[in-house]
């Protein structure tokens, strides 16, 4: 979710706000999801390099974390949306650790979308703690396969995407979801993140069921 900042700048507004539009997207976008009838959702929120942007930006993405948990994901749960987050924890206020522990515990039971949201995340670092997590239980080198490496990620359970959708108009992937990835189409949209929503989720998606995807074979 790529653009928010100059989507701001564009208007004469302060970064926090494009964030906050971005927020709006969000919701926006997993409602779109639904209609679609996607099953699965992965949404980065906040990377591992995103700690090095201005103090003042970063306090204000907690704080809109803060507020979507409050205001806009308990109305994506009466939809049946389970949230989960993935990535680290431990940097983050304790008060957002307990807000998102009890939004997944609350929204456990619920299976229309599953909305995983990347958070204090980056893709070389959770490949780096799956690695420390083998040495750690003392696998055998024998015993290191994709499964084994797999199973130690940040969210075993998240699946490998299908699709990933980067927006702004920026050509790359930016550490998200490295391992998950290998075989994923990419689609690359123009639009600032805080103008997406269903008309663009399903030109992505239009565009994907055109791909013939073989995974390596002919």
């Amino acid at each position: 979710m790529d653009g928010n900042g100059r989507w701001a700048s564009a208007r004469g507004l302060p970064v926090e706000e494009g964030h906050r539009e971005g927020a709006r997207a969000l919701r926006r976008t997993v409602e779109a999801a639904i209609d679609l009838g996607i099953e699965s959702l992965a949404v980065y929120a906040f990377s591992t390099e995103n700690w090095a942007r201005p103090p003042d930006e970063v306090e204000s993405i907690i704080e809109l974390m803060d507020e979507t948990i409050d205001r806009e994901l308990p109305d994506l749960a009466k939809q049946g949306v389970r949230t989960r987050f993935f990535g680290r924890r431990d940097r983050i206020p304790p008060e957002l650790q307990e807000k998102m522990a009890r939004l997944e515990a609350e929204t456990a039971h619920l299976e229309r979308l599953q909305l995983w949201i990347a958070f204090d995340y980056g893709g070389r670092a959770e490949l780096v703690e799956a690695a420390r997590q083998l040495v750690v239980e003392g696998v055998e080198p024998q015993d290191v396969s994709e499964e084994a490496m797999a199973d130690r990620l940040y969210a075993p359970e998240l699946r490998d995407p299908d699709l990933v959708i980067r927006t702004s108009g920026e050509q790359r992937i930016s550490n998200f979801l490295l391992w998950q990835s290998a075989y994923a189409e990419l689609v690359f949209d123009d639009t600032l993140w805080p103008d997406f929503g269903g008309e663009r989720l399903q030109a992505a998606v239009d565009e994907y069921a055109q791909r013939g995807r073989r995974f390596g074979a002919r």
